[in-house]
């Protein structure tokens, strides 16, 4: 059996400091991605990560602010919709890197659903786990 490392071995383990590049993405690049994916497909929060970091050559892209970008980009949509515009951008294709759906989109994971579902995804809903899209892989979009 495997002993749990302690909280001081962790501690040693990364006494050095690593220094990369990190984007802080911008809403009209995210935006721009989430416009790009067509009815019937889907894209991952990874996915968009990995995008902005390679076209902006980087390390990485910061997570906490795409996710709230997206969700700000998600907002606007619903917003723009009530307003009246019948296109808004797509954000209900964006699912998390497992497939799961997002909780904090208007309406939440359910209203994401329903979404989906008029585009022809099954969504599978297991007990208190997130709604998920059925084979989600086989719908990505490639980036």
């Amino acid at each position: 059996m495997k002993t749990r490392t302690s909280w001081r071995e962790k501690l040693e383990a990364h006494k050095e400091p690593k220094i990369i590049k990190i984007l802080i993405p911008g809403t009209s690049d995210i935006e721009n991605i989430i416009r790009g994916v067509p009815r019937g497909k889907l894209v991952t929060d990874k996915q968009i990560k990995e995008k902005l970091a390679r076209d902006y050559h980087v390390d990485g892209t910061c997570a906490k602010v795409l996710g709230i970008h997206i969700r700000i980009i998600a907002e606007a949509a619903e917003e723009e919709r009530r307003g009246g515009k019948k296109r808004v951008t797509p954000y209900w294709r964006v699912v998390k890197k497992d497939g799961s759906l997002f909780p904090n989109f208007p309406g939440g994971a359910e209203a994401q659903a329903k979404l989906l579902e008029e585009e022809g995804h099954t969504i599978v809903r297991a007990g208190k786990k997130p709604p998920r899209v059925e084979d989600f892989e086989k719908c990505l979009v490639k980036l």
